[in-house]
């Protein structure tokens, strides 16, 4: 192993500085940082942790086989402008997945702060979510459109990368409505919340 000269003095004691030149080093040195206190070893509780910090916006995927299927999801990231691709995660223990997982083409809504009720629905396991009060049509491509959403995308899939227990779906972009009315719905502290003025 090389130390470097700089490592060398750690640890040994200082010695003062005349008055001027004291001075100087306090003016031009910045404050040394903080230590990070408190640091926990990684583990999916961490991540689920930090991430219920983290503002996000709320989706709906929707796809169709046999069935309709959709969920919600944060996780919706705009990933390239040409082409126009975005992507998602998926569970695969999501009872979407096995749809999601063959189908060639899924549909994206943004969904409006006056959604929560419908974010709620396709979020909860064994909700019937194309039973009322949802309203929906068959949109581009056979894929279920929810309606009143701020904006909607049909996609055409182009990958699935396994990460984890998770598949990320990246998607083109081949038709859409951005003209919804009304403002974001977010998730954060693992609730739907609206946007603060």
């Amino acid at each position: 192993m090389t130390v470097s000269p700089d490592l060398r003095t750690i640890g040994a004691p200082r010695q003062p500085l005349p008055a001027r030149e004291a001075s100087q080093a306090s003016e031009a040195s910045p404050a040394p940082a903080r230590e990070a206190s408190q640091a926990r070893e990684a583990s999916p509780g961490l991540l689920r942790s930090v991430f219920r910090r983290h503002a996000a916006g709320v989706a709906v995927v929707t796809a169709h086989g046999d069935h309709p299927v959709g969920f919600t999801a944060t996780s919706l990231t705009s990933v390239a402008a040409e082409p126009p691709l975005l992507s998602f995660g998926v569970g695969t223990s999501s009872s979407s997945w096995p749809v999601v997982s063959e189908a060639e083409y899924i549909g994206v809504h943004v969904l409006g702060e006056h959604q929560r009720e419908l974010a709620d629905t396709f979020a909860r396991s064994g909700a019937d979510r194309f039973g009322a009060p949802t309203r929906w049509s068959v949109g581009p491509e056979g894929v279920p459109i929810l309606d009143g959403v701020l904006a909607w995308l049909v996609c055409r899939v182009v990958a699935r990368v396994p990460a984890g227990d998770h598949r990320i779906v990246i998607a083109e972009a081949v038709a859409g409505d951005p003209a919804g009315e009304g403002r974001p719905l977010l998730y954060h502290q693992g609730r739907f919340n609206a946007l603060r003025d």
